[in-house]
């Protein structure tokens, strides 16, 4: 067992700790001074970490602190990874939400356009979409419907929270979107008539 540390072990010990690489002795030496024995702190400490959850180890004449290896199982990180919808993506789901079950042939029929595989992977992927289910018509197609997960991720108790056609007008979400380019040509004209006048 390590007897009480002095001032220069302690100084060693602390500058290990806070490095942000592993560090070399003369790295070391620019941060705790000359005036220890470097040799014996760092066999001090490698000494006094071993066999606990963190170790003091040399790699290739540098010095850091690690995880115990049998614990590393136990900080492995689960990382969220945000991704953006494609437009394609959005419209699938707002349609699949809506219109649910559904089979791809129906998404395809509404948008105008084909579905690619991947988008529907996409939001299956994310938990918002699932298997229903096959239609009994010929070929039997698969049917998708939403999840629970897609209800808690957008704040709904079910499917009868969506918004409804009043709501989304009154969003400005279904105005036809020549009306809107009509509306931007009839400012610039009013633009370009007061800038003449």
């Amino acid at each position: 067992m390590m007897q009480e540390p002095d001032d220069f072990l302690r100084a060693v010990e602390a500058a290990l700790f806070v490095a942000e690489t592993p560090l070399s002795p003369a790295e070391l030496r620019l941060h705790v001074g000359e005036a220890g024995d470097l040799a014996a702190a760092l066999a001090d400490l490698s000494a006094h970490y071993a066999g606990r959850g963190i170790n003091l180890v040399e790699r290739g004449g540098r010095w850091h602190f690690q995880t115990a290896a049998d614990l590393a199982h136990i900080l492995r990180r689960e990382k969220d990874e945000t991704r953006k919808l494609s437009r394609a993506a959005m419209e699938t789901l707002a349609i699949i939400a809506y219109h649910e079950p559904v089979s791809r042939a129906e998404v395809e029929a509404i948008r105008g356009v084909q579905v690619a595989k991947g988008t529907l992977d996409v939001l299956m992927e994310a938990g918002w979409v699932r298997p229903a289910g096959r239609r009994e018509v010929p070929g039997r197609p698969l049917i998708y419907a939403t999840t629970n997960e897609f209800l808690s991720h957008f704040g709904l108790s079910s499917r009868r929270d969506l918004p409804g056609v009043d709501d989304l007008r009154a969003a400005g979400l279904l105005d036809p979107v020549d009306l809107a380019l009509e509306g931007l040509g009839a400012q610039s004209v009013l633009e370009n008539d007061e800038e003449e006048a």
